[in-house]
């Protein structure tokens, strides 16, 4: 590709250089620069690409964007940018052929609820016919591919890749996870979404890698919504008018208020033999019916923000009605088909905050005992660890501490510090270090009308210990304690 047309759409100045020159790669990790490259000086919070320049000039790169001034040769083309991590986004996407274009690209950004909204999203308009791509936190799905997710927002290069892929696929529409990082470093710049969608906003993600405070993560979010042609928020939040400040985008709300365009009415709790969801009326721009086997409030909200978005792709009830009775979600809220006498699930709470909203939902459904099996990531902040012991053992029934991911730690020197934090509540609890173990005396011990919460591991398949992540999934602990056990209650599982 030209320089000069991967430029079309950046703003720089050119230092020296010439911008005839035929480009081969376009790359920002010096390790994969070769011959006529276009190198992009991205400054981390680790290390700065700008040291790398020798490296990649002697790789054979021909020109580099920077944000700082440098010496070298004359005939290496150089060109400023006020920041990198824009122009790597709008060069990103005139590289790929600007494939959000040809797309229907749906944003959601929140604190919580923006996987299992981008799944039930993806549900919905498949069943419509659509074909949708997917980007988040678990996985990216394009068609009949899955590949594993290391950050919610992948770097801008990665996005305009897989908005390719998907062009190519036969996709016509995507649904992605946005964080607050992925717009703090224009994650997702270089295009604008057909559709931005605000969910709930919560202290978190603030620390000295991260957000410095709340009025910065905030400001994060609403980014989008400077970025997008139609904004769908949460009319029910108090934190939306600092979420719309700014916004340049036309506006449609969800929630249970009378001001909502639409609007969940008449909620109830659903519960039928292994299974808790959520039942209520849809009013406002649609009318119908809804039931989701999901339990909790942030269910309806959940399944509310996916049908205010899939209205706008005119997707009729039945396939809307259909697509979230058969939602599920790996790691949220992921009810496990184990027996009909007690509920088990796995959800991927792994701090208090998220800990304490799992808990109190399902308090509501009045199981006959609430049990909560967690443990604690090791060379992680140790307040957490007293926070979830509390919250567990205030909500909780029975808590049965185990190992996380101790990484570096011993298990049970973070145990022990989960214990100082039940010991401050009034629930039971017993210590079983390993989960496979722990997830045993649950069964073990499982009466009717239990529900059983396996916490903090949700999605992921490996426990990270020294340095080493070993395969570990919890379905996988599950089906083998009850193919091992000889469990009087009749057990569900396919």
């Amino acid at each position: 590709m030209k320089l000069t047309q991967l430029l079309e759409r950046t703003e720089y100045t050119l230092v020296q250089g010439s911008l005839d020159k035929e480009i081969e790669s376009l790359v920002y990790d010096s390790r994969k620069a070769g011959k006529n490259s276009l190198f992009v000086c991205i400054s981390g919070t680790v290390s700065d690409a700008h040291d790398f320049i020798p490296q990649v000039l002697a790789a054979g790169a021909c020109a580099i964007v920077v944000e700082k001034d440098v010496e070298v040769a004359p005939d290496v083309t150089v060109l400023k940018v006020s920041d990198a991590r824009l122009a790597l986004a709008c060069l990103s996407a005139a590289w790929f052929g600007y494939p959000a274009e040809k797309l229907k690209t749906i944003g959601v950004t929140g604190t919580k609820g923006k996987t299992t909204t981008t799944y039930m999203v993806k549900s919905i308009l498949e069943k419509s016919g659509f074909r949708t791509g997917l980007i988040g936190t678990i996985e990216i799905i394009i068609g009949d591919e899955r590949i594993p997710a290391s950050n919610t927002t992948p770097e801008s290069f990665l996005v305009q890749e897989y908005f390719r892929r998907m062009v190519d696929a036969g996709c016509d529409s995507v649904v992605m996870e946005v964080s607050s990082q992925g717009l703090m470093l224009h994650r997702v710049s270089g295009f604008l979404f057909d559709y931005g969608i605000f969910t709930n906003l919560e202290p978190d993600h603030i620390g000295p890698k991260e957000h410095k405070d709340f009025q910065d993560y905030m400001h994060c979010k609403s980014l989008l919504f400077r970025q997008c042609r139609e904004g769908i928020v949460n009319a029910d939040s108090e934190y939306l008018a600092g979420i719309l400040e700014g916004h340049t985008c036309a506006l449609t709300t969800y929630g249970y208020g009378e001001s909502a365009d639409l609007r969940a009415e008449d909620v109830r709790l659903v519960t039928k033999p292994g299974v808790l969801g959520v039942a209520y009326h849809v009013t406002g721009q649609m009318d119908f019916e809804v039931e989701v086997d999901v339990p909790g409030s942030f269910s309806v909200y959940n399944s509310l923000t996916a049908i205010a978005i899939c209205r706008h792709f005119g997707v009729n009830t039945e396939a809307i009605k259909d697509a979230l009775k058969e939602i599920r979600v790996k790691g949220r809220i992921e009810i496990l088909p184990v027996s009909d006498s007690f509920t088990v699930m796995i959800d991927y709470a792994h701090n208090a905050m998220s800990l304490e909203s799992l808990l109190s939902s399902l308090r509501a459904y009045q199981p006959k005992r609430l049990v909560c099996l967690f443990g604690c990531g090791g060379n992680r902040d140790k307040a957490r660890r007293y926070e979830m012991g509390e919250v567990s053992s205030k909500m909780a029934d029975i808590t049965v501490i185990t190992s996380d991911n101790p990484r570096f730690e011993e298990p049970m020197d973070i145990i022990q510090d989960i214990v100082i934090g039940v010991k401050k509540g009034p629930g039971e609890y017993v210590v079983v270090p390993d989960r496979k173990e722990a997830i045993r005396y649950c069964f073990d011990h499982a009466r009717e009308g239990d529900v059983i919460v396996l916490a903090g591991k949700g999605h992921e398949d490996y426990q990270e210990i020294k340095g080493v992540k070993y395969h570990m999934d919890e379905r996988e602990l599950v089906r083998d304690v009850l193919q091992e056990g000889n469990y009087t209650w009749r057990f569900l599982w396919r």
